[in-house]
């Protein structure tokens, strides 16, 4: 029932979250473990993984026996360089396949370009890659996206790293109606209401990174957003009380009360 399961693997977790933007990996590792994660993305162009063997590596922090990496391209642009970046994590991470695409359209608002997107996830595909795609909440480019065989979808919420919350929960819903794979809310959530909102919604999970790192306290939002994804995950289960505009409904039986 709370599981989920992204390319043949299941997780008992529903939060996804990043690594970066933390002021060492010891608050990394701190956050991470407190979130709950069993998936932690992990900018390649940013992250030492071993490039530098004079550097810390986030390997030792967050052993990869324990947390399934997810190797994202962060910081590309174009499909061609997206598509070097991940062929890279492969070699970095002995042969990895599970990856985030995302191809940025412009670095003021780091908004998805759905057509390099689009590229780059053909590409990968046929090179093997078990591809879960960073996109934006149009319901036309999330089918292709899945049609095309990337193994997750994840729409925006809002803007990357604006806390907006979800701007556009329509779109999402849609998007969830038409989809196979899973749903996963990627990029502008703030606080521990925007995960549950998403969840309540039908989202199959959450990622986040500077929700959390960029807290005044890492470690105990993480530990609420862990929270937060399980109460919205149980909600949107347990199927809430219809709305009702202008219409009292009192909790306690109105018949037998005392006095009548």
């Amino acid at each position: 029932m709370h599981t989920l399961t992204i390319a043949g693997k299941t997780y008992s977790s529903r939060l996804l979250v990043g690594t970066g933007k933390y002021k060492d990996f010891a608050e990394t590792k701190q956050a991470v473990d407190a979130s709950g994660a069993q998936i932690v993305t992990v900018a390649i162009r940013r992250t030492n993984l071993g490039q530098d063997a004079s550097q810390p590596s986030l390997l030792d922090a967050l052993p990869p026996s324990k947390y399934t990496y997810l190797p994202n391209t962060a910081g590309c642009y174009t499909a061609d360089d997206a598509i070097r970046t991940l062929r890279l994590a492969r070699e970095l991470l002995d042969g990895h396949t599970l990856v985030k695409l995302e191809v940025l359209g412009d670095p003021k608002t780091l908004y998805p370009n759905v057509v390099e997107t689009l590229r780059a996830a053909e590409v990968l595909v046929k090179d093997g890659f078990q591809v879960m795609v960073y996109t934006s909440d149009d319901p036309i480019i999330a089918k292709q996206l899945e049609e095309i065989g990337c193994v997750a979808v994840m729409p925006l919420a809002s803007l990357i790293g604006s806390g907006m919350g979800i701007l556009n929960p329509w779109n999402l819903q849609i998007i969830m109606e038409h989809a196979q794979v899973p749903i996963i809310v990627d990029a502008g959530v703030g606080t521990a209401s925007d995960a549950t909102i998403a969840m309540e919604l039908g989202c199959d999970a959450v990622l986040m990174n500077t929700a959390i790192a960029q807290a005044q306290n890492p470690v105990l939002m993480a530990s609420a957003m862990k929270k937060a994804v399980q109460a919205g995950r149980e909600a949107y289960l347990a199927g809430r009380m219809p709305k009702k505009i202008y219409t009292a409904s009192p909790s306690s039986p109105t018949s037998g009360v005392i006095g009548t």
